[in-house]
């Protein structure tokens, strides 16, 4: 992809306009902060601002997911409004201390810290575009002190744990502990216009072990019911960005009833992915299951390689030619596939040719712990490139597809090239033509037996206007291998075709469609 279409992905994800507020004022139990939308100004975009290097980190998900372990009666309904920037994020406002001290937040589903700039940030750039924390301006100051530090993929922001009233909506949650971030690195935050992030996931990820805000909410009584939902406005020329509900579910959100799923494993809102479809055919990834993590704080879908290529060649995303991935199928390809028809375990198929090595339950590269098998994982000697045995697997799992679809050798083995043609870019983004949305096949989800389309128009982002106009691809790639993965990071590009809801009370996530 050229430098002009990644900056635009960089802008389209990181930049956020705040929009001027409507006061807040009920409206049947509910409470609602108005925000408007501001369309993409052309001659705000970061395009020939930012490095090469300082591009590759812009992508979305910014975060850096830990997956292998942890970091340390009110009638009433809150509601949130949310502001939609170019379908890329979503934000709304919320105050800390007293008087309230007004910042613009995530509302953060991947995470669980509540962190704002403070005042006491002096040298980082980004602090300076931002409204900061001032602890001496509000009487129900709590010191605490205690020094914190939150890992994305663009760097750390630190700073330090304060005690203060937080307030959503009409809300008002007491003792919150939450962080001052006095440093915020890289072009990440000086770029976006929103202050800082509000976690919604579960306590066990909380940095420092800190009470999440949500969880106060219902030890406080202020919610009716332990449950919040998410309705995201996707039609970018609507007034209402969409509205986070605290405490209850708005029906004129959704359509029909919710699908819901039980969360798996606390932390993150993770269930089971029963399937990924492309046209309606599986994609033969989630044969021996599949995680996902419904997640408000990243605008795209994620997903292993695997299928994100197989998407990406459906759809006629253009990435860069993976020389790894056309070398194993040019030498090993006929192996490899006459190893499949005999009936050998998949997943040893590619240690036994020598690219991978095999730890009991799954193949893993070599020089690589295995996670999986904590009693009896080996150190292996190096010597085999890592994208061999990654690229080894994913002809395996692309060769099967097609052999059960009765294709002939030949017809296999050039499929397989296609795909390697496909694969992701390092930074992760792929463009599409614009003009071919008509002809893409849906993607979709199966969850809790219930399959979930997403058709193009939902599943391609567009930037700019006219002619300028450009096509994102909503897919990029994360692996995660087990026992986490394999995992799918449903991000807003899902969350906004489906209705939301985090069932914290019962320890599940409901889907249904969106009004």
């Amino acid at each position: 992809m050229n430098t002009k279409s990644r900056a635009s992905l960089a802008t389209l994800l990181l930049l956020f306009l705040l929009s001027p507020m409507v006061f807040s004022v009920p409206n049947n139990g509910l409470i609602r902060i108005g925000l408007k939308k501001q369309k993409l100004d052309q001659s705000n975009r970061l395009a020939g601002q930012i490095d090469s290097k300082e591009r590759a980190t812009l992508r979305a998900p910014i975060r850096k997911y830990y997956l292998h372990g942890n970091l340390g009666d009110s009638e009433d309904t809150s509601v949130v409004e949310l502001k939609n920037y170019m379908d890329a994020q979503y934000f709304g406002e919320i105050g800390i201390g007293t008087p309230s001290q007004k910042f613009t937040v995530i509302f953060d589903t991947g995470s669980s810290n509540l962190w704002v700039p403070s005042s006491k940030c002096y040298f980082s750039v980004a602090c300076f575009f931002h409204s900061k924390y001032k602890s001496s301006q509000s009487s129900t100051y709590q010191k605490n002190g205690k020094s914190a530090e939150i890992h994305y993929g663009t760097g750390a922001i630190s700073g330090f744990f304060s005690q203060d009233h937080v307030t959503l909506g009409d809300l008002a949650v007491k003792n919150q502990d939450f962080i001052e971030a006095t440093r915020e690195p890289s072009i990440t935050f000086v770029a976006a216009k929103f202050d800082g992030l509000l976690g919604l996931g579960f306590q066990e990820i909380s940095v420092g072990n800190a009470v999440p805000v949500w969880y106060n909410m219902v030890n406080q009584g202020l919610v009716n019911e332990p449950v919040f939902s998410f309705w995201l406005n996707r039609n970018i020329e609507g007034e209402e960005g969409g509205e986070i509900v605290f405490g209850g579910i708005d029906s004129d959100h959704y359509i029909g009833e919710h699908t819901y799923v039980p969360v798996t494993q606390k932390g993150y809102w993770q269930f089971d992915l029963d399937d990924v479809l492309v046209d309606g055919e599986t994609t033969g990834f989630c044969a021996d299951g599949c995680s996902a993590i419904a997640d408000s704080g990243t605008s795209l879908l994620a997903g292993p390689t695997t299928v994100v290529t197989q998407i990406n060649h459906a759809i006629g995303a253009s990435g860069i030619v993976s020389q790894e991935c056309k070398t194993v199928v040019t030498q090993y390809g006929k192996t490899i596939l006459d190893m499949i028809v005999a009936e050998a375990r998949p997943q040893k198929i590619c240690s036994q040719i020598g690219f991978c090595t095999f730890d009991g339950t799954h193949g893993v590269s070599m020089g690589i712990e295995s996670v999986v098998n904590e009693k009896n994982k080996e150190k292996t000697s190096g010597g085999v490139n890592d994208a061999m045995c990654t690229a080894c697997e994913m002809a395996v799992v692309w060769m099967q597809n097609q052999i059960k679809k009765n294709q002939t050798e030949d017809q296999i083995l050039d499929y397989v090239n296609e795909l390697c043609d496909r694969l992701p870019s390092p930074n992760g983004e792929s463009a599409v033509d614009c003009s071919s949305l008509s002809s893409m096949p849906n993607v979709s989800f199966t969850i809790g037996g219930k399959v979930l389309d997403l058709a193009p128009d939902q599943y391609i982002l567009k930037v700019g206007e006219g002619v300028a106009a450009q096509c994102i691809s909503g897919f990029i790639a994360l692996d995660v291998g087990p026992p986490r993965g394999p995992l799918w990071i449903l991000g807003d590009v899902f969350m906004g075709r489906y209705h939301t809801v985090f069932d914290y009370g019962n320890s599940r996530v409901g889907f249904a469609e969106a009004a």
